[in-house]
């Protein structure tokens, strides 16, 4: 009964329009006081005790990051990266739009930051060279979402500190899934590129290859910096986090420049030695280092991942109040012994997780229904056999999907936003590559070793304790 009457609430209050946070909250608050023998005054033990979630930290710092490395100019070189090493193919600057998110996805960590950097120049450029504006759109609101697939990834940060699964061992694990659904992206736009005869660029040479590397390589050094540091033993995720904050500062304000109190000076002059443009930059970046820091641009950037962050971590508090009611009332439990004595093995349940998931999907933005789904679902998985960092990469596919389907999809808005087409128009060009998605959901799904080899390999197998 407590369960019906917890769900209910939950579920009443997000109907009515309550924001996500104050219904799992106030629905925790009201179970905890007429239903469960807690008292009243575990609701502030457990708020404290969320709050001090070291995991937790990586959070502001990943979405800082982000925030940084969203500005035009790393996108922009990425793009033309990625448009040297594809374009040349049947349909390459689509290929390469996919290749773009995939690379700005290791950087941000986020989808709809992913969208609005690449998107927002990519599709210009396909619409110049003769794609129609749907194909582009569908394009890239379906490649943004692998901004929460490709490590490091917020999402997988979240479901790590819900169910103390281990991040790094989770972040490992998107890289391969990542890679597969990229290259499903880039194949069904090929073969459609094929048949519909749709434009190439002409190879741009070795030499294009290699100058725009080296240009976006500044950009792409910081994947190396977090993933290198975590898996070389350098530092925990958590100051991974902050260690690339504030590289992504000083990339975006003191080497591309593309925002502060630099904005717009060279880094070499014409004629100038490089010994003289590396004294005059490392001079240049020393006066202005704290101008760059209370420049209005960079308190914007900072004002702003504030913002995101403070109304991420106000859910995340919340929810984790919820998951403490579901485990001091054996919720989990409950419905664990029901699912297995109703027949259910690991290959139903999973089903059924994924059915619950894009259902869910469709409403709730991707944090807050892993945060209210994991609790329930992760004994349960555990106790039928599934794999908790399989279970993570299952979970984080669903939230990819449930960002580009109607009527909440958050990637279908940004996308719309930044066309200026119609969420109509957006959905109707994103759902060819949805079921490419769908596609690729059953193959995670039930190959779990596409999730667990790399992780597993290199860190040995994720080890439950206390459940």
């Amino acid at each position: 009964m407590e369960a019906g009457v917890l769900f209910i609430m939950v579920l009443g209050l997000l109907f009515l329009g309550v924001p996500i946070a104050i219904a799992l909250g106030l629905s925790s608050v009201l179970a905890i006081a007429f239903f469960s023998s807690d008292s009243i005054s575990s609701v502030a033990l457990q708020l404290f005790t969320a709050s001090q979630n070291y995991t937790l930290l990586a959070i502001p710092f990943f979405i800082l990051a982000s925030a940084f490395m969203s500005t035009g100019g790393v996108a922009r070189r990425i793009i033309r990266f990625a448009i040297a090493c594809v374009g040349h193919i049947r349909g390459g600057l689509a290929i390469a739009a996919v290749f773009s998110c995939m690379l700005f996805a290791a950087l941000s960590g986020s989808s709809p930051a992913t969208v609005v950097a690449i998107g927002t120049i990519a599709i210009a450029g396909m619409r110049q060279v003769g794609y129609t504006k749907e194909f582009a759109a569908g394009v890239i609101a379906n490649a943004g979402t692998l901004g929460i697939l490709i490590p490091p990834s917020i999402v997988m940060v979240v479901y790590a500190a819900a169910t103390d699964v281990s991040v790094g061992r989770m972040f490992l694990a998107g890289v391969i899934p990542g890679l597969v659904a990229g290259l499903m992206l880039m194949i069904a736009i090929y073969i459609n590129a094929r048949i519909k005869n749709m434009p190439k660029q002409p190879f741009a040479g070795l030499g294009e290859i290699l100058t725009s590397g080296g240009e976006a390589g500044f950009g792409l050094l910081l994947i190396v910096i977090i993933l290198g540091g975590i898996y070389g033993g350098v530092f925990t995720p958590t100051e991974a986090a902050s260690v690339a904050a504030v590289y992504a500062f000083l990339i975006a304000v003191f080497l591309y420049r593309d925002m502060g109190p630099l904005k717009g000076v060279p880094l070499r002059r014409d004629g100038e030695s490089l010994e003289k443009a590396i004294l005059r930059n490392l001079w240049l970046t020393v006066v202005n280092f704290l101008p760059g820091c209370f420049h209005p641009e960079t308190r914007k950037v900072l004002t702003d991942a504030a913002k995101t962050t403070i109304m991420l971590m106000f859910i995340i508090v919340n929810a984790l109040l919820f998951a403490h009611v579901l485990t001091s009332e054996r919720i989990p439990q409950t419905i664990t012994d029901w699912m297995i004595g109703a027949g259910f093995n690991w290959f139903t349940f999973l089903i059924a997780v994924n059915i619950l998931l894009l259902i869910g999907g469709q409403f709730m933005e991707p944090s807050g229904l892993l945060l209210i789904v994991a609790p329930v679902v992760f004994p349960i998985a555990i106790e039928l056999g599934v794999d908790p960092v399989h279970l993570g990469i299952i979970m984080v596919v669903n939230m990819e999907i449930g960002m580009i389907t109607p009527p909440i999809g958050l990637n279908l808005f940004v996308t719309s936003g930044i066309t200026g087409m119609s969420l109509i128009q957006v959905v109707r060009a994103s759902m060819p590559f949805v079921l490419i998605l769908l596609l690729f959901l059953v193959l995670v799904t039930y190959t779990p070793a596409l999730s667990t080899w790399l992780p597993y390999s290199l860190m040995g197998p994720e080890i439950i304790t206390n459940r």
